[in-house]
């Protein structure tokens, strides 16, 4: 019987964190996940909207842990998961007036927050916002504006608050510390913010171009037994940990009515890349158009959370008249 009085999350259990302090790699016997999904199949995503009502619009995104679960079963001995995945949460507040003392603006004000929640990484975080948090806030606010009719509303301040409840890994656990870039899992961090920030406006009916999403394609090398280091690949949603290493990565926030992008977020030296792919040299332009491919598989589930909301609505509104 269903409970209703609940809403339920996807089907699977959680991973509890492991902090950094607390792993000894010495004592523990484990082989790095590998990647089981295609180059071009994207991990499932759980959206939906409308969770807390106190706030105009929210939505909640987690993405499928990838093929890592598998390594753990094969490891009981370590309470360490391979990789983590992705959860977070969006409230959106507003449109809504602004203080009388602020300056007159004939556009809708937009205001970004981007919170990690203290255990959502390894490295435990503050209560106060560091760099890379403040990052993510100026790249989720770029990327929304493009798509906001932001001059329905002068002198209205939109408020939009992410809470990171767990947050993809810049490496596999095992690494040395310094072995990669600490940047690749705020990659995949920003592209779920992107989509959940979209529903949860669209939740909140504010007129927008079109729905914006957020995809991840990067040029990776793996390692097997067989042949070793293998020749650069481009992977679309990668997890940073399923890879040895990580030569270049694109996240893009992309409208596919408009066939625009209202953000781009290029990282790493592609140069090192020169295995073709299709017949086409690894390029900026094959890893950009990479990201918009993984952008139109995360616009599918987020077009049907944002249907599912407005028959809800639209249920409501029909209850309310009645």
């Amino acid at each position: 019987m269903t409970d209703r009085r609940r809403i339920n999350g996807p089907p699977g259990g959680t991973r509890p964190p492991v902090f950094a302090s607390s792993i000894k790699p010495t004592t523990v016997a484990a082989e790095r996940p590998q990647r089981q999904r295609q180059p071009n199949e994207l991990r499932k995503i759980f959206l939906k909207t409308g969770l807390i009502p106190s706030a105009s619009g929210s939505s909640y995104l987690e993405f499928e842990p990838s093929a890592s679960l598998s390594a753990a079963r094969a490891s009981p001995q370590s309470v360490i998961p391979p990789s983590s995945s992705l959860k977070l949460a969006c409230t959106v507040h507003g449109p809504k007036p602004l203080a009388r003392s602020a300056t007159f603006s004939p556009n809708l004000v937009l205001t970004t927050h981007v919170k990690y929640a203290p255990f959502a990484a390894r490295q435990r975080k503050g209560h106060i916002r560091d760099a890379s948090e403040r990052d993510l806030g100026v790249h989720l606010e770029t990327a929304l504006r493009g798509a906001i009719v932001a001059e329905r509303w002068p002198k209205s301040g939109l408020d939009i608050t992410i809470t990171v409840l767990e947050a993809e890994d810049d490496r596999w656990w095992a690494d040395a510390p310094d072995s990669h870039d600490a940047a690749w899992g705020m990659m995949n961090v920003l592209a779920g913010c992107i989509t959940a920030a979209s529903a949860a406006i669209a939740d909140a009916r504010i007129d927008c171009l079109d729905l914006v999403a957020g995809g991840v394609a990067a040029v990776v090398a793996d390692e097997t037994a067989e042949r070793g280091v293998s020749a650069p690949r481009l992977m679309l949603d990668t997890d940073p940990a399923d890879h040895r290493s990580t030569l270049s990565a694109c996240v893009v926030a992309y409208m596919p009515a408009r066939d625009e992008i209202t953000e781009l977020w290029l990282k790493g030296d592609i140069s090192k890349a020169s295995v073709g792919i299709d017949d086409k040299n690894l390029t900026h332009e094959a890893l950009i158009d990479g990201a918009v491919d993984a952008a139109r598989g995360a616009h599918s589930v987020l077009a049907e959370a944002v249907r599912e909301s407005a028959e809800r609505f639209a249920g409501l509104s029909s209850g309310k008249s009645t």
